[in-house]
């Protein structure tokens, strides 16, 4: 059923939206690049206005002109605007370049409202998708700017003291892309529902934000790296384990690549660093994403994986929160915790994702997590 939903909108006015992927022709690399059979581009095509189907309309679809969210990387750039590199100077197909495919730096000079701060995300890896799962910590290493909206069912095990409620996470994140390396990300916030009242108890979670910075980009190969940093302010409810401590840092490596025409892996880890060791824990955690995209549909199946090693104890109680709590339990040093997970992604526009994932513990140790469900979506610029 869920997969009837997701795929309801992939068509309009007879056409459907297709991704095609093509090999780069090596005449037209830049000096001293071999083309290699890997090396693929993603040009969108049957779209409208540079924008796959026009399944929006009306006043919605005038909303989502005005805020920019078109998806269309450039207007009647040319091959000089493409840095010289003709046909095969940067990523997407259907943006007014004759078909060529234009490159980023033809987006110069545009923002978000217009004021020149917020700038486009990077279109060069459109045939990305996000990964879901370890939503607050796991992040794509992509320049991006989006809003992202996240829904977790987390079932808790059946053991003392949890008894098999659940809790539920209602949340936003939004990344703005300052410049075309840059940008500012703000990765946890929003509202925890709990039918546990004996330890969790409906409440605001902590507020998260901070800066990511891209290291290296190859959209030929389909590469990228980056790194940053968020800080994690204590101004949740205490009464849903939140607002405790002095804050944590987050430090956090993440990389991706394509694997032949229809796969990628994405890869990111990182050491939350708590600025009060007792009243929070120090973990280390490492989260990877492998997805496949089905056939000629905007459809991909992925599996997602993370680890979480606890690497001290605090004074708090034992609840191992993983990605969501963190109240400085005791005895946890060297614990343990890997999770895996399955999904499913869909792309009906070039500037939208929904998808969703389902996540079990495969150790032993299990935390707050028995299972969960995970879905997000996400409206780029």
């Amino acid at each position: 059923m869920l997969v009837g939903v997701l795929l309801l909108p992939l068509s309009s006015n007879g056409q459907d939206y297709q991704l095609s992927y093509t090999n780069l022709d090596s005449t037209h690399l830049p000096k001293g690049r071999s083309g290699q059979p890997w090396d693929s581009y993603v040009t969108p095509i049957g779209c409208d206005d540079c924008d796959g189907p026009s399944w929006w309309s009306g006043a919605l679809g005038n909303w989502k002109d005005w805020l920019g969210f078109g998806g269309c990387d450039a207007i009647g750039c040319d091959g000089a605007a493409c840095g010289g590199l003709g046909c095969y100077g940067g990523c997407d197909g259907c943006d007014g370049c004759g078909g060529c495919g234009c490159c980023a730096a033809a987006a110069d000079g545009r923002s978000l409202f217009g004021h020149g701060i917020i700038k486009p995300g990077d279109k060069c890896f459109d045939d990305f998708i996000s990964p879901v799962t370890n939503p607050i910590f796991f992040e794509d290493p992509r320049t991006l700017t989006e809003v992202r909206f996240i829904f977790i069912n987390n079932n808790l095990p059946r053991t003392a003291p949890y008894r098999g409620n659940s809790v539920q996470v209602y949340a936003a994140q939004v990344r703005m892309a300052l410049t075309e390396r840059l940008s500012l990300i703000a990765t946890k916030d929003g509202f925890i529902y709990s039918q546990f009242d004996d330890v969790i108890e409906p409440g605001f979670a902590d507020i998260s934000a901070g800066l990511k910075y891209n290291l290296y980009r190859d959209p030929y190969a389909g590469r990228l790296v980056s790194t940053g940093f968020t800080f994690e302010i204590p101004l949740g409810s205490p009464r849903s384990l939140q607002g405790n401590g002095d804050g944590e840092f987050n430090f956090f490596l993440t990389a991706g690549t394509r694997l032949g025409r229809r796969m990628h892996y994405i890869s990111g880890g990182g050491f939350r660093i708590p600025v009060d060791s007792d009243a929070e824990n120090r973990l280390f955690y490492w989260s990877n994403h492998l997805d496949y995209r089905i056939r000629s549909l905007p459809l991909y199946v992925f599996t997602e994986g993370t680890w979480y090693h606890y690497l001290s104890s605090g004074n708090g109680p034992p609840v191992e929160g993983l990605d969501l709590i963190n109240v400085g339990a005791a005895g946890v040093t060297g614990n343990n915790i890997i999770t895996r997970a399955v999904g499913l992604k869909v792309i009906p526009r070039r500037n939208m994702e929904i998808g969703g994932a389902f996540e079990i513990p495969v150790t032993e140790r299990e935390g707050i997590l028995s299972n969960r469900w995970t879905f997000d979506m996400i409206f780029r610029y």
